[in-house]
């Protein structure tokens, strides 16, 4: 007999008149929301602007969501389109399936966009909103327990999880994978946070440091679970894609430090700088009142104007000599011949 547990929900959705509230789909929300709040402050804290982060979360977001549903569809193929599927499940995201890493792929080209209309650097904003994204998974995963999806072994531990019989399940109580995921999450947001104040991280190393930290989690994890799955040499899926991406995150970390080390001294450009080059107007009144200065200065009395100064200027040379005459003078004309 099992002494203690964590029941499931009965159901994943709360009906609100005809309006219904999934828990999946709640979960997710929050997470969205804790991200962008909390790289809200981080880009703020590193000299950006408010507000930044949540304008390119309206890119990143979507993307973000339309990836992962592909990565869970492609990877889990057999779920929509085996014998006895219907494919138009593959649309219903609020029955549970994101692949996070579809979801960071997809998420980083619509980051990518919103990054390239601001004029900020990718690696910056990717920094900031690191270990957000940690904490957003960790919310997001009790998305999975409404569903009762994502459990690991059987087990008889005080924090099993309760599962009750439904399709392609048993009833019983099976290790909570969804919470270890989680508080992996919270440790690896609080991991990033700690490193980049003490080590200074930049140019996309917080990133990379919470990708390889979430990687050596969810090996463990996705270990444990018993959901079906494709298995290459004996290892999930997801196992090999964690190794695979750990392996990626660590050489870019190390590369990135030794091509660029230091952090962004400038995360986003003031567009206000190239206008302030420009000469402003001068405000309201500022003629009238540099009259009224040059009125002070001038005097009302023209007695007291200041003399103008004397200039002094060179007598122009006169000629000493003078041209000849064309008629000789008369006392010198020599007397006329007598006849």
């Amino acid at each position: 007999m099992d002494l203690a547990y964590i029941p499931s929900p009965s159901t994943g959705v709360i009906h609100l008149g005809p309006i219904p509230l999934r828990g999946y789909a709640f979960c997710i929300i929050i997470g969205v929301f804790v991200a962008v709040w909390l790289g809200n402050k981080r880009w703020v804290a590193r000299g950006g602007k408010p507000g930044t982060v949540a304008d390119i979360a309206v890119w990143a977001v979507p993307f973000g969501l339309v990836g992962g549903r592909l990565y869970h569809v492609i990877t889990d193929y057999q779920l929509y389109f085996g014998e006895g599927r219907n494919w138009v499940d593959a649309f219903k995201i609020w029955e549970g399936g994101l692949g996070i890493w579809g979801a960071i792929a997809l998420g980083a080209v619509g980051a990518w966009i919103g990054c390239r209309l601001r004029g900020i650097p990718l690696p910056a904003w990717a920094d900031a909103l690191a270990p957000g994204i940690a904490l957003a998974q960790a919310c997001g995963r009790w998305g999975n327990w409404f569903n009762q999806e994502l459990y690991g072994r059987a087990t008889d531990l005080p924090w099993a999880v309760e599962i009750s019989a439904g399709p392609n399940r048993d009833a019983g109580t099976y290790h909570p994978t969804f919470l270890y995921e989680s508080l992996w999450c919270i440790g690896v947001a609080v991991l990033v946070i700690w490193a980049d104040r003490r080590f200074k991280l930049g140019h996309g190393r917080a990133f990379a440091l919470y990708v390889a930290a979430y990687c050596a989690g969810r090996v463990w994890i996705e270990y444990m679970r018993v959901d079906e799955a494709h298995h290459i040499l004996g290892l999930r899926l997801n196992v090999w894609t964690s190794i695979v991406v750990f392996v990626l995150a660590v050489v870019y970390f190390v590369l990135s430090a030794k091509l660029r080390p230091g952090r962004e001294e400038v995360v986003e450009p003031d567009r206000s700088g190239a206008e302030g080059e420009k000469k402003a107007p001068a405000p309201a009144g500022a003629d009238a009142a540099v009259e009224a200065k040059d009125a002070e200065d001038k005097p009302s009395d023209p007695a007291e104007a200041p003399a103008k100064p004397t200039v002094l200027t060179k007598p122009e040379p006169t000629a000493t000599a003078t041209a000849p005459s064309a008629e000789p003078d008369a006392a010198e004309a020599p007397e006329a011949k007598k006849l």
